[in-house]
């Protein structure tokens, strides 16, 4: 508050009296005026849930957290003044809000006045007559002129009522905004699929464990959204009494995109026209790479703060500002937390107990390193947990921040042993991959601990866009020298994938002969390979300055680069287990054949999701180099006798861009293939009844607040 306001007039600042605005704030609770959050309900504003929706100063966000403990006791007055002026006003949008309602009142007042009975109209005229007054005594139109510089054409929107256009024309929710004519035909490509709970067989303990873990990531969720597209959250839970079907179908469509921007259709918006930031909500809107490299470059004190994978980036005054995840997201956080301090009290498994302990404190400090090490550690556990930010597909600016998501597993033990015999190998391909010793580490002695669980609900990073069936984590090169990294399986999700995805979509794309061979088995053991070589090839990148990030050099093109360099090191991982008898000879078209299928699969999300980026790289450079090739029917057959070549050039590439951290090349590089052929998106219209990907449906309510 400036000085000003502190003290009664006529005395300056210092010279004693009454502070104003503390007055203020004891006046509007002795006239009952309500909290901060529930009068921008009553606007039509979303309430905040943590701090830093209201300012973007770290110090007030600490300063109002001291004194409110919770972001729904904000005193009005308060929470007005410490909000972050909207653009072109002196005025947060709470306060601005209020008075665009008052003047929105007051013009509709004096056109009701024109309208009513005859016996008030002399009313009227007095009414009129007094306005008139205030506007010859200069008091009106400067009010008024506020509230149009405020927000120009708000009021003026405020008075005519919202209009739907698109599918969703009759639903008040969603009014006003325009809605992509074919909803229906877009939720098709989604197959729904149940991914149940098996509770049979587990003790009643158990089973609130389970369910305490699952009351904990609803909370990352909670985050999820507010990292994405926070307005895309504010249009969801709006939806969400309406009975009319365009608006379910929605935010049914919502819901499986995490936001307002259709991941297969290159993030396009499918609701509304605005063009999805890069940044997301991890950054201020508009600001652009160049800024930050600017910034940073002017005040290098400063980098690693914008450039940590655990702040959101904002604006304070004229400088830039990295708010610490912790204190971005404290009141999601804490009970998230608090969840798994009680989830650890349910564990028989001590080691578990242990790690979830360290994760709730983890969660309060940004400091995963401890809790990843002890996850990393954990021995063949009956019960798991993903629960982190640990994947930056969503951040296309810098590519660094990460985004929350959760997974609760059950281990499936059957399949868990059958993965025993490529822990064993992990070190001897790496030193057999096609780089410098320098550049590829030795991995001997370390930890490659694999997992094949069932995932019975995921959230966050994990649940909205691409379904993924497996994971490599957790991403920390510190973690990866001191001790490996984790490959998770989620079974359910890979069956789902296969039968209802790949193998349907195999006999649209490829020779018949060819087709026949793609199987579960062999996409499984691909999907092991890739998860194994995402901890495969350099640890850091060897620049100019010296020993870095992949991940910061390479900036947003890292995700796909990564993703690519997975699926190529992982099919020359297969060839050398077949090479050396580890798996059988006879196998390895099968597993061509399902890598190819996979691709076909991946390649209809577009080249916004880095999956698809990668893979519709892969496919360009293999069909360049002939190891395969369109047939006159519009099918695909691949070349056998190329494949290994082709595939030992490709990851050669792939892990030398890596290893030099060179971000133009990589650029160039996917620049030069990332676009679909036309006879490619020929073929693959042909297939449109293959459903896209699996929508699944949990046994546990999916819930956000």
């Amino acid at each position: 508050m400036p000085p000003a306001r502190r003290v009664p007039r006529g005395r300056p600042p210092g010279a004693g009296g009454f502070d104003l605005g503390a007055l203020d704030v004891q006046r509007g609770r002795d006239h009952g005026l309500a909290d901060y959050n529930s009068v921008r309900a009553a606007v039509g504003l979303p309430r905040v849930t943590e701090y830093s929706q209201i300012t973007s100063s770290i110090t007030l966000q600490q300063t109002l957290a001291n004194a409110y403990g919770s972001v729904d006791n904000i005193d009005l007055m308060v929470g007005g003044l410490a909000e972050d002026h909207a653009a072109g006003s002196v005025l947060g949008p709470t306060f601005r809000q209020i008075l665009i309602e008052q003047f929105t009142r007051i013009t509709n007042l004096i056109s009701l006045f024109g309208m009513i009975n005859k016996q008030f109209r002399t009313a009227a005229r007095e009414e009129n007559a007094e306005i008139k007054s205030m506007i010859k005594e200069g008091l009106f139109l400067p009010l008024l002129s506020i509230a149009l510089m405020i927000s120009p054409t708000s009021a003026q929107k405020a008075k005519k009522p919202a209009t739907m256009t698109g599918s969703a024309a009759k639903g008040a929710a969603a009014g006003g905004m325009q809605v992509a004519p074919d909803l229906a035909q877009r939720l098709a490509k989604y197959r729904r699929v149940d991914m149940p709970f098996h509770s049979a067989g587990l003790t009643e303990r158990e089973k609130k464990l389970v369910e305490k873990l699952v009351d904990a990531s609803r909370y990352l969720e909670d985050i999820y959204w507010r990292q994405i597209d926070p307005e895309a959250l504010t249009l969801y839970q709006s939806l969400a009494t309406s009975k009319n079907p365009k608006d379910q179908q929605l935010r049914h469509y919502l819901w499986i995109n995490g936001s307002r921007f259709d991941l297969i259709e290159e993030n396009r918006p499918f609701v509304g026209i605005t063009p999805m930031p890069p940044g997301r909500g991890f950054y201020p809107e508009g600001l652009t790479i160049k800024q930050i490299e600017q910034y940073v470059h002017d005040h290098p004190d400063k980098r690693d703060e914008i450039y940590s994978t655990t702040t959101v980036v904002r604006w304070h005054g004229d400088r830039l500002e990295g708010v610490p995840y912790h204190l971005a997201y404290r009141a999601f956080l804490e009970p998230a937390a608090s969840d798994l301090r009680e989830a650890a009290g349910l564990s028989d498994d001590p080691a578990f107990a242990n790690f979830l302990r360290l994760r709730a404190d983890a969660l309060l400090s940004d400091d995963y390193f401890k809790s990843d090490l002890a996850w990393v550690d954990l021995k063949d556990p009956k019960f798991d947990v993903i629960f982190a930010p640990y994947e930056t597909y969503d951040d296309g600016l810098l590519g660094v921040k990460g985004s929350y998501g959760a997974a609760v597993l059950v281990r499936n033990e059957p399949d868990s042993q059958k993965l025993a015999m490529f822990q064993k190998y992990v070190a001897d391909v790496q030193d057999a991959l096609p780089l410098a010793p320098d550049d590829r580490p030795s991995k001997h002695g370390l930890q490659t601990p694999m997992e094949v669980m069932d995932a019975p609900y995921r959230i966050g990073d994990l649940r909205h866009g691409y379904q993924a069936v497996a994971d490599n984590l957790p991403n920390d090169p510190r973690v990866h020298e001191q001790k490996g990294s984790k490959k998770i399986f989620f079974k359910n999700f890979m069956d789902a994938r296969v039968n209802y995805v790949i193998l349907p979509l195999a006999q649209y794309m490829m020779l018949p002969e060819q087709a026949a061979k793609a199987s579960a088995e062999a996409y499984l053991l691909f999907t092991i390979m890739h998860e194994m070589a995402h901890g495969l090839g350099p640890a850091y990148a060897r620049t100019s300055a010296g020993k870095t990030s992949i991940r910061e050099s390479i900036g947003p093109a890292y995700s796909g680069l990564e993703e690519a360099k997975a699926d190529v090191v992982g099919m020359f991982g297969l060839k050398w287990l077949v090479d050396h008898e580890v798996l059988p000879k006879e196998k390895l078209e099968e597993y061509y054949v399902s890598y190819v299928a996979g691709i076909f699969r991946t390649v209809r999300f577009g080249t916004a999701e880095a999956h698809g980026q990668a893979q519709m790289m892969e496919f360009n450079y293999l069909s360049e180099r002939g190891g395969v090739k369109r047939q006159p029917s519009g099918m695909y057959a691949i070349d056998y006798a190329a494949m290994p070549g082709v595939l030992a050039d490709l990851a050669k590439e792939l892990l030398e861009i890596e290893a030099t951290g060179n971000r133009e090349r990589a650029e160039s590089w996917f620049k030069k293939y990332d676009a679909m052929p036309s006879e490619l998106h020929v073929s693959l219209k042909a297939a449109s009844k293959v459903p896209v990907d699996v929508d699944p449906v949990f046994s546990f309510p999916e819930k956000i607040k």
